[in-house]
């Protein structure tokens, strides 16, 4: 029998194991990589530069390119012009053998240098890029109404909030999030993005007219471990593909207040020489969730209208700073996440363009009282249902207040240290919660 979770169809044990059917493969030759030896022999020599001397396997495993018929040839290359020696090494064959550059070679990696200070694994080219996230878009696979009750477990959310957000998920367009705050509009979007579930190829950085644009970021990138997995039969399998790129879990990108025009492009910095890819860019196969709309620094609308061709048109368009423009795919959930009204931050022009406009709404006194009980469970304090009654009929009531529903958490979290510091055992009694309502609610 095949482990816990694999089959003989999916012996690497992935959430979407159709993903390998769109593996981009390993390239046997230098043209297959779209790279120019030039670009490819800087980095190497940057490399050799850095670390002194290296192997031709070290060089290989650097730019995360095969040494047969690629490297071997950026090797051939730099040796006949005279920029590297020959050091020695062990083993037999020259992947072995230990270079080192010549007073010529270091006078090139300087020069390289002054161009970008880049070095890692080779870039993929934009074509083969485009080309590679169009596809992968068309294996997002369906989440059924059971994929999203599961999704939502942690959550208390009403049937009519559940049937507007399952074809929003699935669309994988534009959804917009708003109402008051606390009710749980970012922890939605969250449990959205982990919903999609499965895996996406990411490239390492991009190579657009030899300027290098680095994509891959670990804050936002997981990667999935593809180096071996078993069959059903117990044999190991291997998957060879261009490990220029990562397969990660699906990005899941979130801005906030920081999100501002220059951040949407390319962000070029004049120290290293080249590019950081934007969120967007970041987010592609996955999610891009701008929380707090409307508190970012750039008006509401300029920041939308930046937003206008890539929804329309599911591209965009970045700019290098020489003033080329490039097309790149625009393919993720954008989600806008806010606690103002949006006809209040927005034209309806543009509202027209977002297709789910969903109201994530203060819950009532039922779901208060469901949600109540979910915190109490998660902390280990017994829930007792009169002491909720008291609450609404003590505070909400009079004051006519709106429930929230963050404000189960935070009058638990209150109860605890309240207890904490009288050492005794966190209740839902009527001192301790009298004393978190003194100190929480009394200004809202």
């Amino acid at each position: 029998m095949p482990p816990a979770g694999r089959s003989d169809d999916n012996p690497f044990n992935l959430e979407n194991p159709s993903i390998l059917d769109i593996a981009p493969p390993e390239p046997k030759s230098l043209e297959e990589t779209g790279l120019k030896m030039g670009l490819l022999s800087d980095i190497a020599l940057k490399f050799l530069y850095y670390s002194g001397t290296g192997t031709g396997m070290a060089i290989a495993e650097e730019l995360c390119l095969p040494w047969p018929g690629v490297i071997e040839r950026v090797v051939d290359f730099v040796a006949t012009e005279k920029l590297v020696d020959l050091r020695g090494g062990k083993g037999f064959g020259r992947a072995s053998v230990e270079f080192v550059l010549t007073e010529k070679g270091r006078e090139y990696a300087r020069d390289a240098l002054t161009r970008t200070t880049y070095v890692g694994p080779a870039p993929v080219p934009i074509d083969q890029y485009n080309a590679l996230i169009t596809s992968q878009t068309e294996e997002n696979p369906v989440v059924s109404r059971e994929d999203l009750l599961m999704g939502l477990s942690h959550l208390t959310v009403t049937e009519e909030l559940l049937d507007k957000l399952g074809p929003a998920v699935n669309s994988s367009r534009s959804l917009f999030l708003y109402g008051p705050p606390g009710n749980g509009k970012t922890s939605l979007a969250e449990a959205i993005s982990r919903m999609f579930g499965g895996e996406a190829f990411v490239p390492y950085c991009l190579e657009i007219d030899n300027q290098i644009i680095k994509v891959f970021d670990s804050l936002n990138h997981s990667p999935v471990p593809l180096e071996v997995g078993r069959d059903g039969a117990g044999r190991r399998q291997t998957f060879e593909m261009d490990h220029r790129w990562q397969l990660c879990r699906r990005p899941a990108v979130v801005v906030g207040g920081e999100l501002t025009l220059e951040t949407l492009d390319l962000i070029y910095s004049e120290t290293a020489r080249f590019y950081e890819a934007p969120f967007q860019v970041k987010a592609n196969g996955g999610m891009l969730l701008i929380d707090d709309f409307g508190r970012q620094k750039v008006h509401p609308t300029d920041l939308l209208n930046r937003w206008i061709v890539p929804l329309e048109k599911r591209i965009d368009f970045l700019t290098l700073h020489t003033g080329k423009k490039f097309e790149i795919p625009f393919e993720q959930l954008l989600v806008f996440s806010t606690n103002l009204d949006p006809k209040e931050l927005v034209d309806e022009a543009f509202l027209r363009r977002i297709k789910y406009k969903i109201e994530v709404k203060n819950p009532d006194e039922e779901t208060f009282r469901d949600i109540f009980q979910r915190v109490c469970e998660a902390v280990g304090i017994p829930y007792v249902d009169q002491a909720i009654t008291y609450l609404i009929e003590a505070y909400y009531k009079p004051r006519n207040m709106q429930m929230r529903a963050c404000h189960p958490r935070d009058l638990v979290s209150l109860i605890k240290d309240a207890a904490r510091y009288r050492q005794i055992p966190p209740a839902l009694s009527k001192d301790l919660l009298d004393q978190a309502c003194e100190v929480f609610l009394v200004d809202l």
